[in-house]
């Protein structure tokens, strides 16, 4: 009886041990079926990156520095600067054979930025489809140079005192300049003009202007040492631009209301000494 009960005990126990076998065994299984689910997954999420890093959206396409009438290149704000030059710049770099991300704009915006009237250029990179946005900031054009009223100007002032040649000229969609009349020889040429001078000029225009209450038309310095300025309604002489030139265009606001009771043809107001301001009369 006794050995019928260690039978019954041992046979029990080989089948509890077979259980923790069989246990232990599907929990192997499961483990690395779920290892194998894991590979499985990490390399259908890297072909499926493969591919849509491969995507042709991601990349630009290979004709688009040859002009701006794409679709993947956007100028903005270029109303002095003409496009072909932009263009001619984007064309000295190779089109990039990779994706747009990885796209470094740095040295194109500085090549563009070395153009005259460019103060500043942002490049967005725009994704899928892959294209290119160039803003331009360009410099606020100041005085316009010309040697004679009737003859379009050769060169133009822009903010911080850069001069800009007639490569730029028209001006177009910009604001109205200060034309200034210079023969731009060595008693004062204009090419040595820095930007202190710039805004001493444009100072005494923009005074002119406010105590006239009338548009100045051009400022002559032909003669820097006899500068005339030019109203639609009279010339006025204001000799040199010293530091009481400004004091002395102040004085217009009281003159130029006596030239309405003139019957007589002006030749032009002289303004040229503080206390003494009067109307010189044709002969």
């Amino acid at each position: 009886m006794q050995d019928n009960n260690e039978n019954i005990n041992i046979e029990r126990r080989v089948r509890i041990n077979q259980m923790h076998r069989n246990v232990r065994r599907g929990k192997e299984r499961l483990r690395w079926l779920r290892c194998w689910l894991r590979l499985f997954m990490i390399a259908i999420m890297v072909f499926a990156a493969y591919k849509v890093y491969k995507m042709p959206q991601w990349y630009l396409n290979k004709n688009i520095f040859s002009s701006a009438s794409n679709n993947t290149l956007q100028i903005i704000g270029n109303n002095i600067t003409p496009t072909y030059r932009i263009i001619s710049v984007l064309r000295q770099y190779p089109v990039p054979q990779r994706p747009i991300y990885l796209f470094n704009t740095s040295k194109i915006e500085k090549e563009i930025k070395n153009l005259p009237p460019i103060k500043e250029v942002y490049i967005k990179r725009l994704w899928f489809p892959a294209r290119l946005n160039i803003i331009i900031v360009e410099r606020r054009p100041i005085l316009s140079i010309s040697p004679a009223p009737e003859v379009a100007p050769i060169a133009f002032f822009a903010e911080g005192g850069k001069l800009i040649g007639r490569d730029y000229l028209p001006l177009k969609n910009v604001e109205k300049t200060i034309l200034v009349l210079t023969y731009g020889t060595k008693g004062d040429d204009y090419r040595t003009w820095d930007e202190k001078k710039i805004k001493k000029i444009e100072t005494i225009v923009h005074a002119m202007e406010q105590f006239s209450g009338q548009p100045v038309e051009y400022i002559d310095l032909r003669n820097p040492k006899d500068v005339y300025i030019k109203l639609p309604e009279v010339n006025v002489r204001l000799g040199e631009l010293d530091f009481m030139a400004l004091s002395r265009v102040r004085n217009i606001s009281a003159i130029l209301p006596q030239i309405k009771t003139l019957k007589k043809k002006i030749k032009y107001i002289d303004l040229r000494w503080e206390d003494a301001q009067y109307i010189k009369l044709e002969e």
